[in-house]
C-alpha cells in the first residue's frame, strides 16, 4: 500500500486504531479522520491497548459508531473532503446467538460482500472528491473465507465504479500497526495481506506498483482463481469440481442479492 502524502484520508473498521495511529506519524492531523464501529465505550473496554488518547492529543478527528453501510454515518463527514479511504482486513462480526443467525436471509458470504459494496458506493457518494483520485482501498487476506468474497470481480457490479489493481500490504510500512479480531482483544496473524483499490477514475499515475493477477483474465475462473485451462476437458473438470461448485453457489446468492438491491 503506498499513499502520497498530499492525500487527505480516512479510516473506517479501525479497531484499536492501532493503523489511524501509523498514519499519524507520516501525516499532518488535518489530512487524517479515523474512524471505528464500536462507541467510545466499548472500544476502550474491548481494546485494552488502543490508540484513541494518542490520537486524541495528536488532533486527529475521531468518528465512532461508525457503520459503513448506514448513509447517516458518512453524512458525519464533510462532504467530499476525501482523496482515500481505507479499510484494513474487514469482516462482519460474529451473530450474537444462533437465532439471531436463523434469522438472517442472506448467506454470510453475502453480508461481507455486501458490507464492501456498501463501503465503497456510499464512500463515492458521499466524501471522495471528483477533483482528487477517489480511492476507496481493502486489505484482506488471500485465504478463507476471505478469498471467497471474489473482490476483484464482483463487489462494483453495475456502480460505474473500477476495480484498479491489487498490491501485497507489507505491514512492517506502518509501525505500530496490529491487526485485531472484529470482536475481542486479540491480535489476528497478517496472513497474506493484499490491498485492492477501485475508483470512479482510472488509475492516477501514483499507483503504478498495482497489477491485475492472471485469474481474471479470459479462459481463466475468477471466483476459484483458477486457470488457464488448456483444454475445454481441464474446463469442464474444473466446473465439475466441488470447490467451483461452492464458489458458484456463493456467485448465485450475490447475484440474487444484486437483484433485489435498493440503493
Amino acid at each position: 500500500m503506498k499513499l502520497n502524502k498530499q492525500w487527505r484520508i480516512l479510516t473506517v473498521g479501525d479497531g484499536d486504531l492501532s493503523f489511524s495511529h501509523s498514519l499519524s506519524l507520516q501525516f499532518p492531523h488535518s489530512q487524517l479522520i479515523a474512524s471505528v464501529y464500536d462507541s467510545e465505550a466499548v472500544l476502550l473496554d474491548k481494546y485494552k491497548n488502543n490508540a484513541y488518547s494518542s490520537l486524541k492529543q495528536k488532533q486527529v478527528k475521531i468518528l465512532t459508531e461508525f457503520d459503513v453501510t448506514e448513509p447517516r454515518s458518512w453524512r458525519r463527514i464533510s462532504s467530499l473532503s476525501v482523496d482515500v479511504v481505507i479499510f484494513q482486513f474487514p469482516l462482519i462480526p460474529a451473530f450474537s446467538d444462533f437465532d439471531d443467525f436463523k434469522q438472517q436471509s442472506l448467506s454470510v458470504n453475502t453480508l461481507n460482500r455486501r458490507l464492501l459494496r456498501l463501503y465503497i458506493y456510499f464512500a463515492h457518494k458521499y466524501v471522495l472528491d471528483p477533483a482528487g483520485p477517489m480511492l476507496c482501498f481493502i486489505t484482506s487476506k488471500d485465504v478463507k473465507p476471505y478469498c471467497e468474497w471474489d473482490l476483484e470481480s464482483s463487489l462494483t457490479k453495475g456502480l460505474g465504479i473500477n476495480y484498479l489493481g491489487q498490491s501485497i500490504f507489507n505491514i512492517n510500512d506502518f509501525p505500530g500497526y496490529k491487526i485485531r479480531n472484529v470482536d475481542r482483544d486479540k491480535h489476528v496473524k497478517d496472513t497474506s495481506g493484499i490491498s485492492y483499490v477501485w475508483s470512479a477514475k482510472t488509475a492516477p499515475d501514483e499507483l503504478p506498483h498495482l497489477h491485475r493477477p492472471s485469474y481474471l483474465l479470459d479462459n481463466h475462473c475468477s471466483y476459484c482463481r483458477a486457470g488457464p485451462f488448456l483444454t475445454d476437458k481441464d474446463k469442464l473438470a474444473h466446473e465439475n469440481s466441488k470447490k467451483h461448485k461452492n464458489m458458484k453457489k456463493h456467485h448465485d446468492d450475490w447475484m440474487k442479492y444484486l437483484h433485489n438491491e435498493t440503493l
